[in-house]
């Protein structure tokens, strides 16, 4: 049986981390460069952990970020966000549960993430809202600073040893949605994040919740 590629994002996708990613990036550009709240004005949403490195550094250091001031952050970040993620908590969507619990059952849906974290925050993430068992690849911010190309990535890797026959990508943000479709994917947006549905409109398909997504499944695949 062909695969259908599941590929999804994972920052107001599948789950909330309560400003935990925005918070140990703010913590961490404090502790290293003395700038207070570095990422305000800034928007996270669908962009790549090195692309909002070097954003920051713009704003207030008025260059990208060196290569070694880059390794320096992230190898702070990754621990800091973790113990924020402890404290502040992870809320799963709604309907996420449901919705990987019903793709699960089916023969031909295959999960991954296709998202901007580094590999390491994604999995920090993932593992404290205990989502993590549910993808066995991805493609990470740290396979690109370039959305489309760490969506290739994912594709690249979740079509290795199987024949596909589509790839969708889930997300909450205009950048899922061009990604997907510089790599000749579907594209579902859910409005459960940084952009709302109108902004979303030229997706395939436009979710209030991702419990629409079931039915979607469903009548597109039988």
């Amino acid at each position: 049986m062909t695969a259908v590629l599941y590929l999804f994002d994972i920052d107001g996708t599948l789950l909330d981390a309560h400003r935990s990613g925005r918070d140990a990036f703010d913590a961490v550009f404090a502790e290293q460069h003395g700038i207070a709240d570095a990422s305000a004005g800034i928007r996270y949403g669908g962009k790549t952990d090195h692309a909002i490195i070097d954003e920051i550094f713009q704003a207030r250091r008025g260059r990208p970020a060196t290569l070694a001031e880059r390794t320096a952050f992230l190898d702070a970040y990754v621990p800091r966000l973790r113990a924020l993620l402890a404290a502040n908590g992870v809320e799963v969507i709604a309907g996420v549960i449901e919705t990987l619990e019903f793709l699960a059952a089916r023969r031909e849906a295959v999960l991954g993430v296709a998202t901007g974290n580094i590999r390491a925050g994604a999995q920090a993430k993932l593992e404290a809202a205990n989502l993590h068992t549910w993808f066995g690849f991805g493609g990470y911010g740290c396979d690109s600073h370039v959305r489309a190309e760490l969506v290739a990535k994912a594709v690249e890797r979740g079509a290795a040893n199987r024949e596909v026959r589509e790839v969708v990508v889930v997300g909450d943000t205009i950048h899922d949605i061009s990604a997907a479709r510089a790599c000749g994917a579907t594209v579902c947006a859910v409005a459960t994040g940084s952009d709302p549905a109108d902004a979303l409109a030229h997706a395939d398909a436009v979710f209030t919740s991702m419990r629409e997504l079931p039915a979607w499944h469903a009548q597109r695949y039988g």
